[in-house]
């Protein structure tokens, strides 16, 4: 145990160095300026959110991925598919219900949309596709089409939105997307897909456990939009209190007996349905129920350590950062933008758990460094474009639009086990560190710019764009790889056929 949780730390220490060594830099030159307070509550935030993410990968190593994988085979074991389907969709929602970001993201919109409602209809909307998402398992169905489906549906709804003059609400809506597939729902329905896919077997059986993730991600969307749309008012936005002032001393104290309860409530949901599972069909033995507990101990400790140090220590300096890059070059924040951003994803806990999963369920054919390059040059595109569009004042749909129907497009030319994990892997990239870094940045550069009454239709939208272009850039691989083994084709081929005759060997009978 220790030498496992000795290499998660180093993991998690190659993660956040980047990206504090990124901010310690741009400190020291005319960009920006941090006072030695802001640097030394940042650099503290920096050592927790090592410890945090070793704690967490960890903890997912040996809880949250192992019991998605049990439930998923023992619930298809079963034989009792309506069970299955129940199981799945109580899961989704109540996981989604106690997604910490997901409250962040009711607090914004209280003004219009009843908070209460919101989170309720947002978990129905989740629940729903992963029972969805669990059918597509079972029937062996093409996850390009229903993605193809759901997202012209959601783009026809963006323009009765707009029609209806409620464009404010879109980027929040797209937004919700990555706001729920948070790093406690990741590990665990991935695994889940992973277990039921491996049981019902076939020839796909390796691509067809991803695509939960993807599902996952479309049903906040439309329940956002569809809410928009009902929603009376115009809605309004309040700008936080970013200072350190309003997270330290007595605030410090607070902010982690919430996210205490937050990450508390999460886990407890899901071990309350895992041990109903338990008792009616899974009943795996004390030894695993020891290292199952053992390892949601760790998770939680991993998660409440990175997501106090996130609350502390970044939101107020990547606020601060976009204020002040905004003040000085426009261009080096485009820049600087898409550097952060490359760097930024290295510290998703969620994404190492997923880069793992991908190298092991395709037999290193998609290796761990592969896809963190795909996914850091995607992300870093994103906060790059998204900074452009801050600057330019134009609607997030010029984005979105395009960039959809070239990931959809693309879907349909290269092996689908690339598809569906690029649509995991959007979802995935848009984590805690993205809405707690990233956002406030944004907002930061925003509130200078352009205004605080600007920021829910220009600053927002920065998470949905975290959570598109890896969806580009990782079917690029795909794309990339067809295109070699065609070439490798035509050139053996060519060779067969230019051979010289006398080179062939004839044999009489």
């Amino acid at each position: 145990m220790r030498t496992a949780l000795r290499n998660k730390l180093w993991e998690a220490t190659v993660s956040i160095l980047p990206i504090a060594l990124m901010v310690l830099l741009i400190s020291f030159t005319p960009l920006a300026e941090l006072s030695d307070r802001e640097l030394g509550v940042f650099l503290l935030s920096s050592l927790l959110l090592i410890l945090g993410i070793g704690l967490f990968n960890l903890g997912a190593d040996l809880a949250m991925t192992p019991m998605g994988e049990h439930t998923g085979e023992g619930l298809t074991k079963s034989n009792r598919p309506a069970l299955l389907l129940w199981a799945s969709f109580i899961l989704g929602l109540l996981i989604t219900v106690a997604e910490p970001d997901l409250a962040v993201l009711a607090g914004q919109v209280r003004a219009v949309l009843d908070g209460t409602l919101l989170v309720f209809t947002v978990g129905v909307g989740v629940g729903l596709f992963l029972l969805l998402a669990v059918l597509k398992i079972l029937f062996r169905k093409d996850l390009s089409s229903l993605l193809l489906f759901f997202y012209l549906l959601l783009f026809a709804l963006a323009a009765l939105l707009l029609e209806t003059g409620r464009g404010g609400f879109l980027p929040m809506a797209f937004d919700s997307g990555g706001v729920t597939t948070g790093p406690i729902t990741v590990p665990f329905i991935m695994a889940l897909g992973v277990g039921i896919a491996m049981t019902v077997g076939g020839r796909d059986a390796h691509s067809n456990s991803f695509g939960l993730i993807a599902l996952c991600s479309v049903g906040p969307v439309l329940a956002v939009l569809l809410l928009s749309l009902a929603a009376r008012g115009e809605m309004q936005y309040a700008l936080p209190d970013y200072s350190l002032d309003a997270h330290l001393g007595p605030a410090l104290w607070h902010t982690l007996l919430e996210v205490m309860a937050e990450v508390g409530r999460s886990l407890l949901l899901i071990a309350l349905v895992f041990g109903l599972l338990q008792v009616t069909v899974l009943r795996l033995p004390r030894r695993k129920l020891l290292q199952l507990a053992v390892g949601a101990l760790y998770t939680f400790l991993g998660l409440v350590i990175f997501l106090t140090a996130v609350t502390v220590g970044f939101m107020p300096v990547g606020f601060r950062l976009g204020l002040q890059l905004a003040e000085g070059n426009q261009t080096a924040l485009v820049i600087l933008g898409f550097v952060i951003g490359m760097v930024v994803v290295l510290a998703e806990p969620a994404v190492h758990v997923l880069n793992l999963q991908v190298e092991e369920i395709t037999a290193g054919e998609v290796t761990k460094r592969q896809m963190m390059l795909a996914l850091s040059v995607g992300v870093g595109v994103s906060i790059g474009l998204s900074l452009l569009r801050i600057l330019l004042g134009f609607s997030l749909l010029y984005y979105l639009i395009p960039g959809y129907l070239i990931s959809l497009g693309l879907s349909f030319f290269v092996p689908r086990l690339y598809t569906a994990i690029a649509f995991d892997s959007g979802g995935v990239a848009s984590g805690p560190l993205t809405s707690s870094f990233i956002l406030p940045m944004a907002i930061g550069a925003c509130v200078t710019l352009r205004g605080e009454q600007e920021v829910l239709s220009s600053a927002f939208g920065i998470v949905s764009m975290v959570a598109m272009t890896p969806l580009i850039t990782i079917q690029a691989l795909g794309f990339r790889a067809v295109l070699a083994a065609h070439v490798r084709r035509r050139r053996a081929m060519r060779r067969i056929l230019s051979a010289d005759d006398a080179q062939i060997i004839y044999f009489e009978y």
